[in-house]
C-alpha cells in the first residue's frame, strides 16, 4: 500500500495540471500559443528556400499530356520529392495567356498544378496543393520570387515558394519554381485551424463589367457576386455570402472601414504591389490575380501572379509601352489613372482617409530602406543567382538562353535599384508622386534609359 503523508497533495496537483494541460490544448490558439500543425511540415522540406529541390514526376503518357495540356484535366502520376514518393497524386498544366501561348508557340512547358487530394485524401507533410511555375517571360526566372520575398518582408501572408529542378519519367525537364497554393494547407498555416473563408475573384470575359472582382458593391444579390462565389476555396454558405456582401458595402461606403477591412494589411499588400508596377493586378486594367481571405466580415488582399509584374505586362500601359524611365518613376500616390481607380474601393477608399494616407508612405519608407538601402535585396538576388545559374545552364526546354538570363537578371535588379531611389524621391517630395503632378514635371525623373524592360523576358522570345 502506498503511503505518503503528502499522497493527497501530490493527486489534487497531478489532476491540476492534467486539467491545465488539457485546457492549453484545447484553447492554444485563442491564448497565443502556436500550434504544432501552424508550422507544418511541407515549411521546412519542400520549401526549404535555401536549396534547389529535386522533383521527379512519373506519368504514363507523358505526350499526351502536353497534346491535351489546354484542356486543363487532371491525371494521376507518382511524384517523388527530394527521393521521397507520393503515388496516385493529381497533376495537369495550368495558366491562362501563359497556357495559351505556350501552346500556340509549338512549345511543351506548361507551368504544372499538383494536387496530393485529388483522388484520396492525402498530403505532402500538410501540403495538398502546389504549382510548378514555369517562368513564362520571365528570363529572370525571379519575378515571383522577388515578389512574394517583398510581401512576406512586409508581414503580408504569401506563399511559400522554392525552386526545384523537374525530371519527367527520369528526363530532366527544367527549373522551376514550386509555389504554395493557397488552399486548406495554406489558409491553416496563415490563419489557423478556425480559419475564414478564401476566394479568387475572376472575370469571366475581360470585357464585362466585372465590378466584383474589383470588389465594388452593386447591390444584396448573390448573382451579382458571381466572380467572387463560383471561385471560393471552400464549402460556403448563404450566411458566408451575405457577411462577405456586407462588408464591400461599408467598403464602398468609405466609412468605419476597419470594421472591414483588414486595413493594416491591405496597405502592407499594396506598396509592394504598386513598387512592382503590376499591371495584370487588381490596381491594373484586368482587376484580377489576387485572393481574397475573409473572416469575421473582415477583408484581407493576398498576393498571386507575378510573371507579368515590373512593368512587363502591356495591356493598357500608356504609350510608349517600354519606357523603362516612366515605369521606373511610376507614382506611388496614383498608380492607375482616374477611371481605373474610381473603381477599385480597397485601394481608393482607404486613401482618401489622411491617417491611412499618410500609414501608406510608412510602409513605402520601411521597404525603402529595410529591403534595398540597406544592401539585403542585392544581397538577396545576387545569392539566387548563383544558386540557380548552374541549373538555368542545363535547363533544355527554357524560354531563354543562358546568356538572356544573365541579361534578365541584371535588369530586374537594375529596375528594382533605381525603383526605390524614385521611391524615396517621391516620398522626400523630389519626384512627383501622382500621374497629374509627373505629366507637369519630368524633370527630378530618375535616369532608367539603360534598362530595357523586355530584357526581362517578353512573348518574342517564344518564337526564338
Amino acid at each position: 500500500m502506498l503511503k505518503h503523508k503528502y499522497i493527497d497533495r501530490i493527486c489534487a496537483a497531478v489532476m491540476m495540471l492534467a486539467v491545465i494541460v488539457a485546457l492549453l490544448f484545447i484553447n492554444g490558439e485563442a491564448l497565443g500559443i502556436t500550434p504544432a500543425s501552424s508550422v507544418p511540415g511541407y515549411e521546412s522540406r519542400l520549401f526549404d528556400s535555401s536549396i534547389v529541390h529535386q522533383v521527379d514526376l512519373i506519368v504514363d503518357d507523358w505526350d499526351s499530356f502536353l497534346a491535351s495540356a489546354d484542356e486543363e484535366k487532371y491525371i494521376p502520376c507518382t511524384i517523388i520529392i527530394d527521393g521521397e514518393a507520393f503515388s496516385n497524386v493529381g497533376l495537369r498544366a495550368k495558366g491562362n495567356n501563359s497556357l495559351r501561348l505556350t501552346k500556340r508557340y509549338g512549345l511543351d512547358r506548361y507551368s504544372l498544378k499538383v494536387e496530393f487530394d485529388h483522388y484520396e485524401p492525402s498530403s505532402y507533410y500538410g501540403l495538398d496543393k502546389f504549382s510548378l511555375d514555369s517562368s513564362f517571360q520571365d528570363n529572370s526566372y525571379m519575378k515571383s520570387w522577388i515578389a512574394y520575398d517583398m510581401m512576406d518582408y512586409m508581414n503580408v501572408p504569401s506563399p511559400l515558394c522554392s525552386y526545384s529542378w523537374v525530371r519527367v519519367n527520369g528526363r530532366d525537364w527544367g527549373l522551376f519554381l514550386a509555389i504554395e497554393e493557397p488552399e486548406e494547407a495554406f489558409a491553416r498555416r496563415n490563419f489557423g485551424r478556425d480559419h475564414g473563408q478564401l476566394y479568387k475573384p475572376d472575370y469571366r470575359r475581360l470585357n464585362d463589367e466585372n465590378a466584383d472582382v474589383h470588389l465594388r458593391y452593386t447591390d444584396d444579390g448573390f448573382s451579382s457576386y458571381d466572380n467572387i462565389f463560383r471561385n471560393a476555396k471552400f464549402d460556403i454558405t448563404d450566411a458566408d455570402k451575405s457577411r462577405l456582401i456586407r462588408s464591400l458595402k461599408i467598403l464602398s461606403e468609405g466609412k468605419d472601414l476597419e470594421t472591414a477591412v483588414n486595413v493594416d494589411e491591405v496597405l502592407r499588400y499594396f506598396t509592394v504591389q504598386v513598387f512592382v508596377v503590376n499591371m495584370d493586378s487588381y490596381l491594373g486594367k484586368t482587376g484580377h490575380n489576387y485572393f481574397l481571405y475573409e473572416e469575421d466580415g473582415v477583408l484581407s488582399i493576398l498576393p498571386w501572379d507575378y510573371n507579368l509584374a515590373f512593368a512587363t505586362y502591356s495591356l493598357g500601359m500608356p504609350d510608349p509601352i517600354n519606357d523603362s524611365e516612366l515605369y521606373v518613376n511610376y507614382p506611388i500616390n496614383t498608380p492607375a489613372s482616374g477611371e481605373i481607380m474610381v473603381k477599385r474601393p480597397l485601394y481608393h477608399n482607404l486613401m482618401k482617409h489622411d491617417e491611412y494616407y499618410a500609414r501608406y508612405h510608412a510602409y513605402f519608407h520601411q521597404l525603402i530602406a529595410g529591403y534595398f538601402e540597406s544592401g539585403y535585396f542585392e544581397d538577396f538576388t545576387a545569392r539566387t543567382r548563383e544558386m540557380i545559374a548552374p541549373y538555368v545552364k542545363k535547363d533544355p526546354t527554357a524560354f531563354c538562353s543562358y546568356e538572356d538570363f544573365h541579361l534578365a537578371a541584371d535588369t530586374i535588379t537594375d529596375f528594382c535599384l533605381l525603383r526605390a531611389k524614385s521611391v524615396r524621391g517621391q516620398l522626400d517630395g523630389t519626384i512627383p508622386s501622382t500621374i497629374r503632378g509627373q505629366a507637369e514635371d519630368q524633370s527630378s525623373f530618375i535616369d532608367a534609359s539603360s534598362v530595357w524592360l523586355p530584357d526581362m523576358g517578353e512573348i518574342a522570345d517564344l518564337k526564338d
